[in-house]
């Protein structure tokens, strides 16, 4: 026992680990693009709760400016998640074969990218709706690469009143 912990140790100092991040690097190859839409969804949630606030009487109380603060972190928060997600799908999931396939695959991935960029740097519910709309269009090719109709049906129920 002694003798292999030594050796264990002298591999440990030759051959250090390196720490890696991503989303899995086996490659798993489980991709979904719901987690995209439902960050979306919530980007378009904030931004329709941002929109709704009425500040004209001027802050009254302290649960003002935190109530806003917090759907503001929320709404950047998923919009990144958005960018994060969808970036894996393009790096990981998606082939030259899928490419040739949807030529406008790329367009899309950028679109969704820049939409979410700036739904982090302002408060427009129009689009956030363009972001919804255009990571569901690449939940419609995602899933078409499958061989499968592409249908949210619980979109609207998720997404709540």
């Amino acid at each position: 026992m002694f003798l292999q912990n030594k050796v264990l140790r002298a591999i440990e100092i030759l051959v250090p680990a390196t720490v890696s991040h991503a989303h899995c690097d086996i490659p798993c190859g489980i991709y979904d693009p719901i987690t995209a839409k439902i960050a979306a969804q919530t980007v378009l949630k904030m931004a329709v709760r941002l929109e709704a606030a009425d500040l004209s009487g001027g802050v009254t109380s302290v649960e003002q400016p935190n109530g806003i603060a917090r759907l503001i972190r929320v709404k950047e928060e998923h919009a990144q998640n958005v960018k994060n997600e969808l970036n894996i799908l393009w790096a990981d999931y998606f082939k030259p074969e899928h490419l040739e396939k949807h030529q406008n695959l790329h367009e899309l991935f950028w679109n969704a990218n820049k939409l979410a960029g700036a739904n982090k740097q302002g408060v427009s519910s129009e689009s956030a709706q363009k972001l919804v709309d255009t990571v569901d269009e690449i939940a419609k090719i995602f899933w078409a690469t499958k061989n499968v109709d592409y249908n949210d049906a619980v979109a609207s129920v998720r997404y709540g009143a």
